[in-house]
């Protein structure tokens, strides 16, 4: 989350109150982190009590692309799915225009991110995440995961010139490899559905239920659904592996996250025999993908308030691990 469209609470003071019935805004306030949309915290008070939402105005995605992903929360929503709802408007609508660009309201989830995650986190976020797929399967929306291999084949191109030879060879090479498993029977075979496509650790909440004691926690939610797609619900899984997962040094796997997620995810939805043999294939497509998205932002940026664009070479390191050691 970042803040490229500067948004003042006297913007949307008399809007908030003509047009919703979530109360009188009171505070607004810029999110620090994130790179695609400029996003805000919004409190409220009705009745004499606060409500708090969160407010994004969307810089890349255009009002016809916004359906599928406001759409999406809210039906994982009302199937149990701990996310964040969209809030309608006096009209029915959930999606807006401010500073004439997309907007949309939000609920905000409760509780904290846990940025470093023990094994019982990742069996919780594996357990909601094979809930969330088979929750979508009766969404009636479809739409590309914008981020997957067309984007890739578009995007290397331009950040070619910022690599040395090495990483040049490395992108390349890995690039033709996922064309081929992209292109390939097996690749076809696998089930897929709504996607969460970003599922990191600063994208997921748990709510503490002690004062210290984190193995307690229990899951607050999953949010910043705009990168979702309908994908291979095995990318999901795997991009959330990569971030969940990490060892140590933070480029190889630690067994026990490892495990503790796989495990409590595959309890709810088995893996098929053509995803297991997938694996090490689309674990490697996982990281490649932001391999690619973090040159691009590192490279390439955009102006904005609060920006602060990853380390690409992150995933670099990522990618290397997973093509000599899954």
């Amino acid at each position: 989350m970042a803040v490229f469209t500067p948004l003042e609470l006297g913007d949307i003071s008399k809007w908030i109150d003509q047009d919703f019935n979530i109360g009188q805004a009171t505070m607004l306030r810029g999110i620090h982190g994130g790179i695609e949309n400029s996003n805000f915290f919004l409190d409220t008070t009705k009745d004499g009590q606060k409500q708090e939402f969160v407010l994004t105005i969307f810089e890349r995605l255009t009002a016809a692309q916004l359906p599928y992903y406001l759409e999406l929360m809210d039906h994982l929503a009302n199937q149990g799915i701990p996310v964040p709802k969209p809030v309608q408007n006096n009209a029915g609508a959930i999606l807006f225009t401010l500073k004439d660009k997309p907007a949309a309201i939000v609920s905000k989830l409760p509780g904290l991110s846990r940025l470093d995650p023990e094994a019982k986190h990742c069996a919780l976020v594996g357990q909601m995440l094979a809930k969330m797929h088979l929750a979508g399967k009766d969404f009636s929306k479809t739409q590309p995961n914008l981020r997957s291999l067309a984007w890739w084949q578009s995007t290397v191109p331009q950040v070619l010139a910022h690599l040395n030879e090495s990483q040049k060879t490395l992108i390349t090479s890995e690039l033709a490899a996922q064309e081929s498993f992209f292109g390939s029977s097996e690749y076809a075979a696998l089930p897929q559905g709504a996607s969460h496509c970003d599922l990191f650790r600063d994208n997921v909440l748990f709510d503490p239920q002690g004062a210290s004691d984190t193995s307690q926690d229990q899951l607050g939610g999953f949010f910043d659904f705009y990168f979702a797609g309908t994908d291979k619900w095995l990318f999901d899984l795997a991009v959330t592996v990569n971030d969940w997962c990490l060892a140590a040094n933070k480029q190889d796997l630690d067994p026990l996250r490892f495990t503790a997620l796989m495990d409590a995810y595959q309890a709810i939805r088995p893996l098929s025999t053509e995803e297991k043999s997938s694996w090490p294939m689309m674990i490697r497509a996982a990281a490649l993908r932001f391999w690619i998205s973090r040159l691009w932002d590192f490279y390439l940026p955009r102006d904005a308030q609060m920006l602060t664009p990853h380390d690409p070479s992150h995933f670099e390191r990522i990618l290397l691990s997973r093509r000599t050691t899954v």
